[in-house]
């Protein structure tokens, strides 16, 4: 008879920052409904919270829903020290980055995106009929500086709904 090695799970290191008010260290859900939505937006360009400091023990992660409605696009932003991952789960994004915003990257769902931190850029729908809907976390919290407004003809290929 085989002898499974057993789990063995790592104890070490310092969490009870993150006990909850009984004293008790466990894992927090964020319900459907309950996402935080006083994020810093950016023009079109929604953002709904599901793990960060507003709603969860977090302090060094935000985790959440970056969605372009049909032919929309950010505000020129950038955020701050965070670096910033994200993960498109439908629709067809383009992200404007560069001097005058002359570079760009399109991505469709199942790609993937990282933007450095203090890289000023604009996220677009490049889509006029479908949403673009993304994940998105970013380290250590939703930092969002808006930028001057950029005229929509200066970026390459975009267009409103």
């Amino acid at each position: 008879m085989n002898n499974p090695t057993p789990t063995i799970y790592r104890t070490e290191g310092e969490n009870t920052v993150y006990a909850n008010s009984d004293g008790v260290v466990v894992p927090v859900v964020t319900r459907k409904g309950e996402e935080d939505t006083n994020t810093a937006q950016s023009g079109d360009c929604i953002r709904v919270s599901g793990v960060s400091i507003q709603h969860t023990p977090a302090t060094k992660l935000w985790f959440g829903q970056v969605s372009n409605t049909p032919g929309y696009r950010s505000l020129p932003h950038h955020h701050g020290e965070a670096e910033t991952g994200g993960y498109v789960l439908r629709g067809h994004g383009r992200i404007y980055f560069g001097e005058n915003y002359e570079q760009f990257l399109d991505m469709t769902a199942g790609d993937w995106v990282f933007v450095p931190p203090f890289m000023p850029h604009v996220e677009a729908n490049m889509s006029i009929t479908e949403d673009l809907v993304w994940l998105t976390a970013r380290t250590p919290e939703n930092i969002v500086v808006n930028l001057e407004e950029v005229a929509d003809e200066t970026l390459e290929g975009y267009r409103r709904a």
